[in-house]
C-alpha cells in the first residue's frame, strides 16, 4: 500500500504540526480546514516553525520555501478525492468526528486511509460510520509534533495488518516511532498521562503543595522535563478534562474521575497558556 498524497484535516497546533512534517519528509499535502483566516493561521506557524530551522542552519531559506511549496491550503474536503491517505485532526468531539468520517468515507478513493489523530475517543466507534472500517485506524502525534519522536498507532476491532503496517511504514518516513496500540480508552499515552496530571492536582486542591513545588519535585525528583501542572497548562485545561472524563466514563472507575479543581478551572475559563491562565499567569 503505496502513501504519496496526503490530506489532513484541521488546520490548528496539531494539524498544522502534522501537515509540516509530511512536507518535510516530502509528501504534498493538502491542508483543510473550514476557513480562510484557519487556515492563514495553521500556515503563519508552519512557516514561523521552520523559519527557527533556517535561524539554527538547520536547514536552508530554499528548502523551507520548497516545504512550504508541497502544503496546498484548502477549504475544499472534495480534495479527499486525490489521497492516499487523510488524517483528521479537528476538535476532540465523538459527533464531529463521525459526521467528519462519514463525508471523507464518501468523498475518498477506495483504496484511501482514513486516520484520525484523536488522543482518546475509540477508533472502533469512528470507524463504525464508515463503510471502509478496515481502513480505519488511530494515528496519535504528540504535541508539537515536529519535536516529539512518539506516533501511538491504534488499532480499531477491524483495522487490516496492511493498514497498520502502511501507517506504521509512513511515521517511520517521518523520522517517527509508531507504537502499536489496542483500542481502549486514552490508549496508552493519556491513560497513563492524565491521571497523573489530575493527581498532581488533586494535591494542589488539597493544600498539600504548591502548583510551582509540586512541578519541582517531579522535575528535580523525577527527571521529567517538564512539571505536571506547566505540562496540564501546556495541552489545555480543558483537553485533560475531555480526556479524564473519557477515561471515567470509558472505565467506570473512580480512579479516573477529575479533580473538582480541575473542573472549577475549565468553568472559570483558565484554560492554560492558551487562555493566558491557567495554573501559571502567562504574558500575552
Amino acid at each position: 500500500m503505496k502513501i504519496k498524497d496526503v490530506m489532513v484535516v484541521g488546520a490548528g497546533q496539531m494539524g498544522a504540526g502534522i501537515a509540516q512534517v509530511h512536507a518535510q519528509a516530502g509528501f504534498a499535502v493538502v491542508l483543510h480546514d473550514m476557513d480562510n483566516a484557519s487556515l492563514s493561521r495553521g500556515m503563519e506557524g508552519i512557516r514561523r516553525n521552520i523559519s527557527r530551522q533556517v535561524e539554527k542552519g538547520r536547514l536552508t531559506a530554499e528548502e523551507m520555501e520548497a516545504i512550504l511549496a508541497r502544503i496546498t491550503p484548502s477549504t475544499d474536503l472534495k480534495q479527499a478525492a486525490g489521497a492516499d491517505i487523510i488524517i483528521e485532526a479537528i476538535v476532540e468531539n465523538m459527533a464531529s468526528k463521525t459526521a467528519l468520517f462519514v463525508e471523507l468515507d464518501r468523498l475518498a478513493p477506495p483504496h484511501a486511509i482514513l486516520a484520525s489523530n484523536t488522543s482518546s475517543l475509540p477508533i472502533t466507534e469512528i470507524a463504525a460510520a464508515t463503510k471502509r472500517p478496515e481502513k480505519v485506524v488511530g494515528m496519535h502525534f504528540m504535541n508539537p509534533v515536529p519535536v516529539m519522536k512518539l506516533v501511538e498507532i491504534i488499532r480499531g476491532l477491524a483495522t487490516a495488518d496492511d493498514v497498520y503496517e502502511a501507517v506504521a511504514a509512513l511515521a517511520g518516513r517521518l523520522q517517527k516511532t509508531a507504537v502499536e496500540v489496542n483500542d481502549f480508552p486514552g490508549f496508552v499515552s493519556n491513560r497513563v498521562l492524565m491521571p497523573m496530571i489530575n493527581e498532581a492536582i488533586y494535591t494542589v486542591y488539597e493544600g498539600v503543595a504548591s502548583p510551582e513545588a509540586v512541578d519541582e519535585v517531579m522535575k528535580l525528583g523525577m527527571n521529567h522535563p517538564m512539571g505536571p501542572l506547566t505540562l496540564a497548562d501546556f495541552i489545555g485545561l480543558d483537553t485533560c478534562l475531555f480526556i479524564m472524563e473519557t477515561l471515567h466514563e470509558g472505565f467506570g472507575d473512580d480512579k479516573y474521575r477529575p479533580c473538582p479543581l480541575l473542573r472549577k478551572y475549565v468553568k472559570a475559563g483558565w484554560l492554560g497558556k492558551k487562555a493566558g491562565r491557567g495554573f501559571y499567569i502567562y504574558e500575552s
